[in-house]
């Protein structure tokens, strides 16, 4: 966060290192002048990947983004764990072109992303304090009826009316409760609006199941179709593909590789859940769900529409073609 190490290689041999200010600028300015015939600049994904990305590449320094499960596997030859060390090794793999380039999200997409994980973080803390207070005034005998929203309010301020010692400690929490849903309603119709101006969301939105969220989530996390050779692909970019397993004469089909972007994982599995649970809409897809959940269980039936449903919505994008309930695919 506060200091970036640097190793600069040539013709196989170190000819610099040393540390600079984490500051795309300060960076630039010392890589131009200690390389100023630069080939690449290589640095691993991380917390600040982006930023440094877009910042060096303005820069006017080539550079690229690495994978950082791939470069784990050449850093962890090095006797010693220390950032220089992570420096040399990202150095060589630079030059001898043994790495794999990732593909780094624009600011609009991760300010999108951005949008999306505050809300979804505001529910959660929202779910997690309506907990709370419910457990505190269980302690003293005060059963909060189920109940949700404004409706969960009334019950608790109903409850607490006579309750002269324990007002004083719920009432601030359910205050602070309801500032964090009038937050995360905020956020919610802000999401909205974006979705509603943004051909690809409606486009998304017109499969049953898939809503404002989700269509979201995978526009900003796919940005160009064209990224995806084939539609299939996106499966296993996501994580939602089995993990294959062969040595001699072992060889089996483990779990879903869980690789990629968890969130938009788990709101596909959410996605593909309604569809076979709450969604009355019939489709192709929802009904071969519906097959296939009779044969191997509810859990990898959604696992398997899940990984169907991104690679049928992105071969929507590809097309610009909405939803065929009868053919369970796109539609001209």
């Amino acid at each position: 966060m506060k200091e970036t190490a640097i190793s600069i290689r040539r013709a196989g041999a170190r000819v610099w290192r040393g540390k600079c200010a984490s500051d795309p600028k300060l960076i630039a300015e010392l890589v131009h002048k200690r390389a100023p015939d630069v080939k690449r600049v290589v640095f691993e994904t991380g917390p600040l990947s982006v930023w440094f990305y877009h910042a060096l590449r303005a820069e006017g320094l080539p550079a690229i983004c690495i994978d950082a499960r791939h470069a784990k596997a050449a850093l962890d030859m090095a006797p010693n764990k220390t950032d220089a060390n992570d420096a040399d090794g990202l150095a060589h793999l630079a030059e001898v072109g043994f790495y794999r380039e990732v593909r780094v999200k624009g600011f609009d997409s991760m300010l999108t992303r951005t949008l999306v994980g505050a809300r979804a973080r505001l529910v959660r803390m929202t779910t997690e304090l309506s907990n709370q207070i419910r457990g505190l005034m269980k302690t003293f005998g005060i059963i909060v009826p189920a109940g949700k929203g404004n409706m969960f309010e009334r019950h608790v301020q109903r409850l607490l009316a006579d309750q002269e010692q324990l007002a004083p400690v719920i009432l601030p929490l359910l205050k602070a409760w309801c500032s964090l849903r009038m937050r995360a309603a905020d956020l919610a119709r802000q999401l909205i609006v974006d979705a509603r101006q943004s051909e690809t969301c409606k486009i998304l939105m017109s499969i049953p199941g898939v809503g404002v969220t989700v269509a979201t989530s995978f526009a900003a996390a796919i940005e160009d179709p064209s990224n995806f050779k084939t539609s299939r692909s996106v499966g296993a970019w996501l994580g939602l593909t089995t993990r294959r397993y062969q040595s001699g004469e072992i060889d089996y089909d483990g779990h879903i590789s869980r690789r990629g972007d968890p969130r938009l994982r788990t709101l596909l599995y959410e996605a593909a859940t309604v569809m076979l649970t709450r969604s009355s809409a019939a489709s192709c897809l929802r009904t071969w769900g519906l097959k296939l959940k009779e044969r191997v269980g509810f859990k990898r039936a959604a696992v398997a529409v899940a990984r169907k449903l991104a690679v049928t919505m992105l071969a929507m994008l590809k097309t610009s073609a909405y939803f065929d309930r009868q053919l369970g695919g796109v539609a001209a």
